[in-house]
């Protein structure tokens, strides 16, 4: 199995202190972490696209710049491009952008999002959002894959009627494009029209949905033609947080997580897991000892045969516990579950294998060992924010 990390970045007052990072620390924070993530072997990184809501992460293709000269190895993610909203030339420029800045690194995951008021700040009604993901979407590829482009126009794209190239150009061909869904099928319908990946959102809601999507995709992908050892899925996860003890883990967060869900009211986003107990029982939360985290992960793997894990760091959470929680997964969590589920994904049989980031982003041979890594110390990053954490 591959492991990624992903920040929707954010921007909650702590519930139970009442502080708030400043959106200056937040963003350094994401590329601070990023950069642990990359020294501890993750294999990829991923940035969220949010336009509506309490989060920071308004303009992922910015990001995602500093985050290409800020690391060197990992991979660049999305989580998720919302390709409704926005234009497919623009969508084509900015990411090629990053792919180049990156050196090939770049991988993207789009989707229609999950704030429903996004809609009417972009001026487009909610009841396309599906239309307008599948036409814009289909532009998006032949922009990154055809020299000279013209384009017919659909009812929600225009026209290109000169021939047309972006620039940049990819760095060495389209990037891989994931479908990311949450709630329904259209986009894993989409994915497996396609031939592309599929990320799973497994965050709020009880496993049964989240399998049935799953299911759909493979077999979508199954009737379009494509070759079934290339369906590659991913699966997001609930809040991750690792103690000794599965009691230690759960009086440390469970305040946090239950307030923030008591408070939490936003179409799309509500979770039937009110309390700590009833989210790692019956949820997807990653709350728990190392083995108590391996073992769900197992559970994950059974329901979805997934070849990428995509956690979260819990944000409300002073920040050093978050770089505590990410190294006890890496050392901890990562080994035993690469040595259970192997997959090729990122290997030399992806069909991928030939951008050329799949030559320099190898785990860390640390990451592989099974102990904590010896890079640089957790009070090296937290020292390095100026302005207190929560």
């Amino acid at each position: 199995m591959r492991f990624q990390l992903l920040d929707i970045i954010p921007y909650r007052v702590n519930p139970i202190t009442g502080r708030v990072v400043s959106p200056a620390d937040r963003f350094e924070q994401t590329l601070l972490t990023a950069r642990r993530a990359e020294q501890l072997g993750f294999d990829a990184f991923a940035v969220g696209e949010r336009h509506a809501g309490h989060f920071l992460s308004s303009s992922p293709t910015v990001l995602l710049g500093a985050l290409a000269v800020a690391t060197s190895r990992i991979r660049l993610n999305t989580g998720v491009t919302v390709l409704s909203l926005l234009d497919p030339v623009r969508v084509a420029e900015d990411y090629a952008t990053v792919d180049q800045l990156s050196r090939g690194r770049l991988e993207i995951t789009i989707g229609k999002g999950n704030e429903v008021q996004q809609y009417p700040l972009f001026g487009l009604e909610i009841d396309d959002q599906w239309d307008l993901l599948a036409d814009k979407y289909a532009l998006l590829r032949e922009l990154w894959r055809t020299e000279g482009l013209t384009w017919p126009g659909t009812e929600h794209t225009r026209a290109i009627t000169q021939p047309t190239t972006t620039l940049p150009r990819p760095y060495a061909g389209a990037p891989r494009v994931w479908h990311g869904s949450a709630t329904t099928l259209t986009s894993a319908a989409l994915a497996g029209r396609w031939g592309d990946p599929l990320i799973s959102a497994n965050a709020i809601q009880p496993l049964k949905p989240y399998t049935v999507l799953v299911q759909h995709y493979r077999d979508e992908y199954a009737r379009h033609g494509h070759d079934p050892r290339y369906a590659y899925v991913g699966a997001g996860s609930g809040a991750l947080f690792i103690a000794d003890t599965s009691q230690q883990a759960k009086e440390l967060y469970g305040p946090v997580y239950e307030a923030i869900v008591k408070a939490t009211n936003v179409p799309g986003n509500n979770t039937p897991f009110r309390d700590i107990d009833h989210a790692v029982n019956e949820g997807p939360a990653l709350v728990g000892s190392p083995q108590q985290i391996v073992d769900k992960i197992g559970r994950f793997h059974e329901a979805f045969g997934h070849d990428l894990q995509s956690v979260s760091l819990p944000t409300t959470v002073p920040f050093e516990q978050q770089l505590d929680t990410l190294e006890r997964f890496a050392a901890d969590v990562v080994p035993a579950v690469r040595d259970a589920f192997p997959t090729t994904l990122w290997g030399p049989d992806d069909p991928y294998s030939s951008r050329p980031s799949f030559a320099g982003a190898k785990a860390a041979p640390d990451a592989e060992a099974g102990s904590r890594p010896s890079a640089e110390p957790i009070e090296a990053y937290a020292d390095a924010i100026a302005h207190p954490v929560i």
